[in-house]
């Protein structure tokens, strides 16, 4: 394998967001903010292209990777999840209660809380109103 050096340093690169497209966005923003503490870091309607976004996470976006929901206004049937997504991921204290209160919210939870193949690590998977996996890691 040839290593090629970059010509520029990458010790100032950081990760800033992930972006998914979602059918409603209220309902995607109420599914972030209530059921996994996240907040609205900032929203803008775009016109022109008859979108919005909305930035949800849990800090500053300077400092931390937040979530960018798109919603496009003319969009009217679900998106096609796809193969190659795979998740995302949120560190939680108690992965077996968040199961059960997302269960009593009526959110589905298609992998309950329970160690991963192979390992010891407390994992489970919920999902978002627009069927998105999102991976619960047990975090001590």
């Amino acid at each position: 394998m040839v290593t090629i050096e970059m010509p520029i340093t990458t010790d100032d690169f950081r990760l800033l967001h992930t972006m998914i497209r979602v059918t409603d966005l209220d309902k995607s923003i109420d599914f972030y903010t209530r059921h996994l503490g996240m907040k609205v870091l900032r929203r803008k309607d775009y016109e022109q292209g008859r979108f919005t976004l909305a930035f949800v996470g849990y800090g500053n976006e300077k400092t931390d990777t937040v979530v960018e929901l798109t919603h496009n206004w003319d969009q009217k049937d679900p998106y096609a999840m796809g193969d190659a997504f795979g998740h995302l991921a949120v560190a939680v204290p108690n992965a077996y209660a968040v199961c059960d209160a997302m269960e009593k919210e009526g959110i589905p939870v298609p992998r309950p809380a329970g160690p991963m193949k192979g390992g010891t690590r407390i994992i489970a998977f919920i999902e978002d109103p627009d069927g998105y996996k999102i991976e619960l890691v047990q975090r001590d």
